[in-house]
């Protein structure tokens, strides 16, 4: 029964109810600390693993491997055997055939060793995965509404495996030197999905849920989308990027800024059908990915001229490195055409390629989320 009040009782006797601070980061947030953490050791794995991959592809490594076996394809040739045996499977297959014709088993083993590499790699990524996400769930510290989240992630990963088998099974048919150039780009533009989505989570989860409610409120809306064009015509960079690999494009015509004294390469659509010329001639694929790398760079000056606007330092200084980093890349990408694209360069250049995505990602975020600061500060 409620307490007769008196009609002269002052208000301001009444106890207050204060909310206590810091609710909000506390309601459901789990573990987000250490998820991070383990995000980011996913985050280094997949950068160690689009390196590894690389380096398989200008080895000519990647058809090393003719089977798939997801679980007893992690034990390599544990004998002169066994060696042997992996060694009769590879010459059974056109790359050795035609190409590597008289290769030694000590050659062979060189090549075996980086798709076995590649291979484990991507299994012990998995196992990281699954032990992380089990662990945090077994103990309930997932934040709420980041169970989908994470287990996406994981789904991507397997997904990756099948794509990758995809792959590799291209080249083992008929008159193939080496994979699909077109299955190649599925499988490294993967790469750089799983690789975006664990990036942004990583700095989604490097802040509070309540700092990222206030500072979504003053989020530079008209920079976070042209963020989301840069992302986008980035990953189409990538894709060819993948193509001219795909094909040893690379190679093709190492001349800059023309293509064999010309603006276009010559006879630029002489396969047949039409289509095939957008894969697999090694004068167009370099072409389109010569005009696409102009048309992000002058889109790249034009948004970070567009960020120099901003009165927020930070987001000032996260365009700041996009910039200089795309500058480096593209004299890198001259480079490596002019030199006709040996695998040092070439590394050097899918490395680049991935510190800028991050960066661009990085970027994009900050605009939607950015991190406050001073009135001295801006």
């Amino acid at each position: 029964m409620a307490t007769k009040r008196s009609i002269f009782e002052d208000v301001g006797d009444t106890p207050k109810q204060v909310a206590a601070p810091g609710g909000i980061d506390r309601a459901g947030q789990g573990a987000r600390g250490l998820i991070r953490a383990w995000l980011m050791t996913l985050f280094a794995l997949v950068v160690v693993m689009i390196v590894v991959g690389g380096l398989t592809r200008l080895t000519d490594s990647g058809l090393s491997i003719t089977e798939w076996k997801p679980v007893t394809g992690a034990m390599p040739p544990m004998s002169e055997v066994e060696w042997t045996a992996e060694f009769d499977k590879y010459r059974m297959i056109p790359e050795y055939q035609i190409q590597n014709r008289g290769m030694t088993l000590a050659e062979f083993k060189v090549i075996y060793w980086w798709e076995w590499g590649h291979r484990q790699l991507g299994r012990f990524i998995g196992l990281v995965w699954a032990a992380g996400f089990v662990a945090f769930a077994a103990m309930r510290k997932i934040p709420t509404g980041w169970t989908p989240k994470l287990l996406f992630i994981g789904a991507l990963g397997g997904l990756q495996g099948f794509i990758g088998w995809w792959m590799v099974s291209s080249g083992l048919e008929e008159g193939m030197l080496d994979v699909a150039s077109y299955r190649l780009a599925t499988h490294l533009g993967l790469a750089f999905v799983i690789f975006a989505f664990i990036a942004w989570y990583v700095y989604q989860l490097g802040r509070s849920q309540a700092d990222l409610l206030q500072a979504r409120r003053g989020g530079d809306a008209g920079l976070a989308r042209l963020g989301s064009v840069l992302i986008g015509l980035a990953f189409l960079q990538i894709i060819l990027g993948a193509l001219v690999a795909g094909i040893d494009a690379g190679r093709a015509f190492p001349d800059w800024p023309l293509m064999a004294g010309g603006f276009l390469p010559p006879e630029p659509l002489s396969l047949s059908p039409l289509w095939r010329n957008f894969f697999e001639d090694a004068g167009l694929v370099q072409f389109m990915h010569r005009m696409v790398g102009y048309a992000l760079f002058a889109f790249t000056v034009f948004v970070w001229m567009r960020a120099r606007r901003s009165a927020n330092e930070n987001t000032r200084f996260v365009f700041n490195a996009v910039m200089a980093v795309m500058i480096l890349q593209v004299v890198i990408g001259i480079v490596t055409v002019m030199y006709s694209a040996p695998w040092q360069i070439a590394i050097v250049h899918q490395l680049v390629a991935v510190v800028l995505w991050a960066l661009i990602l990085r970027a994009r975020f900050v605009a939607q989320y950015p991190i406050a600061q001073t009135i001295k500060g801006a």
